[in-house]
């Protein structure tokens, strides 16, 4: 079951400068920010070089406040930021974007959500993190290298890849679960239990908080095709619709399979059973006839002729064994022993 991290609400005293890091880079340049208080926080939107904050915590509404104000955000930013529960979404605003992300992680064969939330404008990333580490330190590598076209593109190609980061982690996730169960899906050698089935209903749960985690991130991602914000480019995120819908993809191609073996795990239950009850039938048809003339030839009656005969005993075992013989020719006749 997917559930949050506690919240540290001591987190409000703290210094946000603490869990704040910040980079600067153009085609030309790199550089690591660093700031001695809030108010030095200030996107320099005449630049042509690309700004990333990332701050670790959402508890700091009055910091959060003091930044929006200072750099001439949109205000609507503040309550944004002061909810702490957002669903994936990404919403347009005057001079940048807001797209939250209910991130999800499998550690310990359990499932992790971590509120992520981006303000993104032309030339500047904002990321805030609920839980600090992530998935992002190979882009900050890339920036700090000069690998690839990271530091030829704009704020837009960031998100892009900052999103592509949070999907990657979600196929890495895929690739534990598929390999969890690669061996649910063969029940030849498998004895099916209620333990077993346990097991494969568990693994269904899983791949559906998976889904509607990508599914969610997908619909969020289709957004941007609406977003008209100037000097913002939207055809990066084409990719990750499709990186999102392969995955989902393959998700229902393993249910969908899990599905078929739950139902082949019933079957061979049904037929074992059913196994079991046609032996019972024929063991209690043969013995019931026998059990009916031994009970009536048990009874102490003294006027019962037949106990006089003097190969009565063998006369009778004889019908009984014509008896039993007449009934499994029948069954075999019937193919009750195929």
């Amino acid at each position: 079951m997917s559930k949050s991290p506690k919240k540290n609400k001591a987190n409000k005293s703290d210094n946000v400068l603490q869990t704040t890091s910040s980079y600067t880079y153009s085609i030309e340049s790199y550089s690591k920010n660093e700031y001695k208080k809030v108010e030095d926080i200030v996107f320099d939107y005449k630049s042509t070089s690309v700004q990333w904050l990332n701050i670790y915590g959402l508890n700091f509404d009055n910091d959060f406040k003091k930044i929006i104000i200072q750099n001439g955000l949109d205000e609507f930013l503040i309550n944004l930021l002061s909810d702490d529960d957002h669903r994936n979404k990404v919403i347009e605003l005057d001079n940048c974007l807001f797209m939250s992300i209910k991130a999800i992680h499998y550690k310990n064969e359990e499932f992790l959500s971590e509120q992520m939330m981006f303000v993104c404008g032309p030339n500047f990333l904002w990321s805030i993190q609920e839980i600090k580490g992530d998935y992002f330190g190979h882009i900050r590598e890339r920036i700090s290298d000069n690998k690839g076209v990271v530091r030829k593109k704009n704020a837009d190609y960031l998100l892009y890849l900052v999103i592509e980061a949070i999907i990657d982690n979600y196929f890495e996730t895929y690739e534990v679960l598929f390999e969890k169960i690669q061996h649910l899906k063969d029940l030849s050698n498998v004895k099916p239990s209620p333990e077993f089935a346990v097991k494969l209903e568990n693994n269904k749960q899983d791949l559906f908080i998976l889904k509607k985690a990508i599914s969610s991130l997908r619909d969020a991602i289709n957004r941007f095709d609406k977003i008209q914000l100037e000097n913002f480019e939207t055809n990066y995120f084409s990719e990750l619709k499709e990186q999102a819908n392969f995955m989902i993809d393959d998700i229902d191609f393993d249910l969908q399979q899990l599905e078929s073996s739950i139902n082949l795990m019933f079957n061979i239950q049904s037929h074992r059973l059913n196994e079991v009850m046609k032996t019972l039938t024929v063991l209690s048809v043969i013995f019931i006839p026998l059990t009916f003339m031994a009970g009536i030839y048990g009874m102490n009656f003294k006027n019962m002729p037949e106990l006089n005969t003097a190969n009565g005993y063998y006369i009778l075992l004889g019908i009984m064994a014509v008896m039993v013989i007449s009934i499994i020719f029948y069954f075999k006749k019937k193919g009750w022993f195929d």
